[in-house]
């Protein structure tokens, strides 16, 4: 226990010297959400969305960007940099193992991302008057599963990636889809039906329409959230079965 405390322990600082990922994850979801609040049509009431603002519908897709962000373009780098470089193969001779390593990682994304999460709430609140989140528990559920299957899914590239060059390679080309089924580009509310239907099988899709449903009041739909914890049950398992420490 006090070996994996001290990894933890060092592993916090390395991390917050580290700006770049902390502006990425903490403080980037947040800035864009405060900038979307400034253009006038977004604090603007829509008919077509239920009487809802944009800015409304933009909160939840910034708090699932912190996520992506933690999860795709934080985790992995940082993993697959230990390994190429041999600190997880020169751990394993050490009474600490390198799964308080791996651990530790998670813990520390995990609550970058957590962060990031109350803080664009908090904005969104105090600055354009955006509700918090009617169903709590609902979208602490959803929000701990999507938060869960990221860290996975940057685990899997982790293991299917030999070089840091390769694992920010995949990392981007997963990133931008990931980005588009949350609804940066375009809400999924907003999205044809057809469309919703397609990205609400997605990790990321389904987590958004069940925080948008626990947003407004509604308990997440019991298909958003087995979709998104089906997810994070097989990239768990994928990331387990082929993650290698050398």
């Amino acid at each position: 226990m006090s070996a994996s405390t001290a990894v933890l322990k060092s592993e916090a600082r390395l991390f917050s010297r580290e700006p770049a990922a902390l502006f990425w994850i903490i403080a980037f979801p947040t800035l864009l959400l405060s900038i979307l609040g400034l253009i006038p049509s977004f604090r603007t009431a829509d008919p077509a969305l239920g009487g809802l603002r944009s800015v409304d519908l933009y909160v939840p897709v910034v708090v699932l960007l912190a996520v992506i962000m933690a999860g795709l373009q934080a985790l992995p780098p940082t993993l697959t940099g230990y390994r190429e470089r041999g600190i997880l193969r020169r751990m394993s001779t050490t009474p600490v193992r390198p799964v308080s390593l791996l651990a530790a990682q998670i813990v520390l994304n995990g609550a970058a991302a957590l962060g990031s999460a109350i803080l664009a709430m908090a904005v969104g609140r105090l600055a354009y008057g955006v509700e918090l989140p009617r169903q709590l528990l609902g979208y602490v559920l959803v929000l701990a599963l999507a938060t869960l299957g990221a860290l996975a899914f940057g685990a899997t590239i982790t293991a299917l990636s030999r070089t840091t060059k390769i694992s920010n390679a995949v990392g981007m080309v997963v990133f931008f889809p990931a980005m588009f089924t949350v609804g940066v580009w375009a809400p999924v509310q907003v999205m044809p039906d057809l469309l919703q239907r397609i990205v609400g099988f997605t990790p990321f899709g389904a987590a958004a329409q069940a925080l948008n449903q626990a947003a407004v009041g509604d308990w997440p739909s019991w298909s958003h959230l087995g979709v998104t914890a089906l997810w994070a049950v097989i990239l768990i398992a994928v990331a387990a079965r082929w993650f290698r420490w050398e």
